[in-house]
């Protein structure tokens, strides 16, 4: 059994995949304040 030695594994697949959805929220975060600020303008 190999053993475990801390800051050996690759993790270029994890920082990826956190990059990608920390943009993705980031996205929908604006996307969800600007419906916001229409429904408050167009508010009737």
């Amino acid at each position: 059994m190999a053993e475990h030695k801390h800051g050996e594994m690759d993790i270029s697949t994890q920082e990826k995949t956190f990059v990608g959805f920390m943009n993705w929220s980031k996205n929908v975060t604006i996307v969800v304040i600007l419906v916001l600020i229409f429904l408050a303008i167009f508010n009737t």
